[in-house]
């Protein structure tokens, strides 16, 4: 146990830079698999949890493509879980000097059990749109703890400080906030649309149509609010301004997006799409908010550069 203990990485290394990726890449293809499940209408595939069907395990030959897709959504869920572990076992050793690090991995870690649960009542209660809604935002939220580890684990350790101005900090809560509200009506209007997951599936009775354009209104504010921080970054030369360049042009593509599948009809492929940067947009969002604070001068350090000066 020991041996294993000392292979173990005593500061952020290779390995636990590649789990890092690896956990970010992989939670974000299960959004994309779980997208595929819903709009392929394969939700109840699988008709049971935690077995595929009352007598097996697995997909039978008899339930087609859709038990097939169901299914291999399960066993994503099963290499996310994988990659989660490792991680969670790679950063064991630092866990006294990296908190942040053991802390994310275990959020991460926790979180796919919490989301495998939740899949299961999403099948239970017939694909009910509001526990689809909640399964979708919750797999969204790891794919942002993901990419806070990415963060995090290219910083030094310590106490942090705002490296921005108190306004440009409380604009970036501000757009924030716009972006979490733009992913909440999104996620109502996919729950009144026609992808339900499964023929026999209920929707919420919200107004799909109009829900299109009061999913817009916060979409365009989220993009003006993105533009004036690029700017204002641009301009002060903050910490923020590589982020948001990757925010903004997320965004960008998302507004084609769905601006397409609105005027084509909702095709299934353009929907899972959107989903996916909407994924996206939330993981470049956390990336701003972390930049808005830098490690933070020490008054030991501080007070040492004098010193060693005058002794020179």
């Amino acid at each position: 146990m020991n041996r294993f203990i000392q292979w173990l990485p005593d500061h952020v290394d290779g390995r636990i830079r590649l789990f890092a990726w690896l956990s970010f890449i992989a939670q974000t293809t299960i959004i994309a698999t779980g997208g595929a499940v819903r709009l392929t209408g394969s939700g109840l595939g699988c008709p049971t949890w935690p077995t595929c069907t009352p007598d097996s395990l697995v997909a039978t030959p008899e339930m087609g493509i859709h038990g097939l897709i169901e299914f291999g959504n399960r066993m994503m869920t099963g290499v996310v879980g994988i990659i989660a572990l490792v991680l969670f076992v790679l950063v064991w050793r630092i866990r006294s000097r990296r908190r942040d690090l053991f802390t994310l991995a275990f959020v991460v870690g926790a979180g796919i059990v919490a989301q495998a649960i939740v899949g299961g009542i999403t099948v239970w209660t017939g694909l009910n749109p509001f526990i689809v809604g909640f399964h979708y935002v919750s797999s969204l939220v790891l794919v942002c703890v993901c990419a806070a580890f990415l963060v995090r684990m290219d910083a030094p350790a310590g106490p942090r400080e705002r490296a921005v101005p108190g306004w440009y900090a409380g604009l970036t809560h501000a757009t924030t906030a716009v972006l979490a509200l733009t992913i909440v009506f999104g996620v109502l209007t996919t729950g009144s649309g026609p992808h339900s997951g499964d023929a026999a599936a209920g929707r919420n009775g919200i107004d799909s149509e109009l829900f299109q354009h009061v999913h817009a209104w916060p979409g365009y504010a989220l993009l003006a609010l993105t533009l004036v921080l690029l700017v204002a970054a641009w301009r002060l030369r903050l910490p923020t301004l590589r982020a948001l360049i990757v925010l903004l042009a997320v965004e960008l593509v998302q507004v084609a997006v769905g601006l397409y599948q609105a005027r084509t009809g909702l095709p299934p492929l353009a929907v899972g799409v959107h989903m996916v940067l909407a994924a996206l947009t939330a993981a470049a969002m956390t990336v701003v908010v972390l930049r808005l604070k830098a490690p933070a001068t020490t008054p030991t350090s501080t007070e040492a550069a004098p010193a060693a000066a005058s002794a020179r």
